[in-house]
């Protein structure tokens, strides 16, 4: 296995569409990076360029110690796994997961051995002479890695290969290309739209937007420490929570207010973000997670951190209940937050901007199934310790040193 680096890398299309803008980016030996953002953010483009199946209209794509630029794919020596499964259904299984290795003229023995060993590797022994027919989903997505595996490449390149199959079997499947990058030891780039895909199977996640790479770090670091307000409001289920505010002076502390409500910044928040001090007085964007709201009824939270909402709709999880409510403020309407709620659904994003006429935040939190929280009702959230982050409402970047 071996490092993929991208240093300053473009795609430009002859329409002048820029796919892919400046993207550096550096995948370790043994790494599962996974590329994510929304349709259209390059992430596929990238991980084509690095299999040579797009050209590079500048920068530098390194494999191992050697720029392949100009190297055609069958030179490159990476895999790829495809969202299509892409088998030869006239083949059997055994045939499909050898045919890579025929192509390279290796002998009828060393090819069975390995065929065999990939097979055990992803328990498909019993399905050796199926058509794929008569596989399930799962099972042909199986086959389509092991055709990947037998090639014992320098990278994998998996390009949404989950998005087939039905919810259930996607989380099945997650779980066993976790297992199997930790026991190859492999070099992996996937690219997804999920979110949750991202955070459940990368050693690091990159978020990318219009051809750019937003932030990379370890799933943690990405929802703890978002460093604008795309990465913040497109790592989390339910998206994170953004209305205008601003930043008041209130004895010797500071409270960020937003619309009729005022909540006080605290101790965590303030070490965390030492630059508010200097943003008091200006206007902000306020993000707070619907995992750091509590119901008040139901909690000690204290008065100063705590506003209220009206309850329009709850969704019953069993052991949550997701509490949507309107709070009386503006909501924050920037170009990031357009393009995260668009990404969900083009209607609600017609909501906000008419909700922002109405001066009135839709907000979402997920409470305890023993919340008595009704639709039509008036509600009081309490903020949890050092939950609330704050962004510039011009640049988005976050607002921390």
């Amino acid at each position: 296995m071996a490092e993929v680096t991208f240093e300053g890398v473009e795609k430009v299309y002859p329409d002048g569409t820029q796919a892919v803008d400046d993207l550096s980016l550096e995948v370790a030996h043994g790494e599962l990076m996974v590329l994510v953002g929304p349709s259209g953010c390059g992430k596929t483009t990238a991980l084509r360029m690095v299999a040579g199946l797009e050209e590079i209209t500048s920068g530098e794509i390194t494999i191992g110690d050697e720029v392949v630029n100009e190297l055609p794919p069958r030179e490159r020596d990476v895999a790829m796994v495809f969202q299509n499964y892409a088998l030869y259904p006239h083949k059997s299984v055994y045939d499909n997961l050898a045919f890579p290795l025929k192509l390279r003229k290796m002998s009828s023995a060393a090819i069975d051995e390995r065929v065999k060993r990939v097979a055990r590797l992803l328990e498909l022994e019993e399905n050796l002479d199926r058509k794929p027919r008569l596989l399930s989903g799962g099972q042909r997505q199986r086959v389509a890695m092991g055709r990947a595996i037998v090639r014992e490449p320098q990278a994998f390149l998996m390009d949404e290969p989950l998005s087939n199959l039905d919810a259930k079997l996607r989380t099945q499947m997650r779980a066993e290309i976790s297992q199997l990058h930790r026991e190859l030891g492999a070099t992996m780039i996937y690219v997804t739209h999920d979110q949750v895909e991202a955070m459940t199977l990368g050693t690091r996640v990159a978020v990318m937007r219009k051809g750019e790479l937003q932030q990379v770090g370890t799933p943690r670091s990405l929802y703890a420490q978002p460093q604008n307000v795309f990465v913040a409001g497109f790592i989390g289920s339910p998206s994170m929570n953004f209305v205008e505010a601003e930043l008041e002076s209130v004895g010797g502390g500071i409270d960020v207010v937003f619309g009729s409500e005022r909540l006080a910044v605290d101790g965590d928040e303030n070490a965390l973000r030492p630059a508010l001090a200097s943003h008091v007085g200006q206007r902000v964007i306020l993000g707070i997670r619907p995992q750091s709201l509590v119901d008040a009824a139901l909690t000690t939270s204290p008065p100063q951190r705590r506003f209220q909402g009206l309850v329009r709709l709850t969704e019953d999880l069993g052991s949550e209940i997701v509490v949507h409510f309107d709070v009386q403020a503006s909501p924050a309407v920037t170009d990031e937050v357009r393009e995260i709620v668009q990404d969900v659904d083009q209607v609600a994003l017609d909501d906000l901007e008419h909700e922002r006429e109405r001066q009135r935040t839709p907000f979402a939190a997920r409470f305890p199934a023993s919340t008595a929280a009704q639709s039509g009702q008036t509600i009081e959230v309490g903020a949890t310790p050092g939950s609330l982050y704050f962004f510039d409402p011009t640049t988005g970047q976050s607002i921390q040193t």
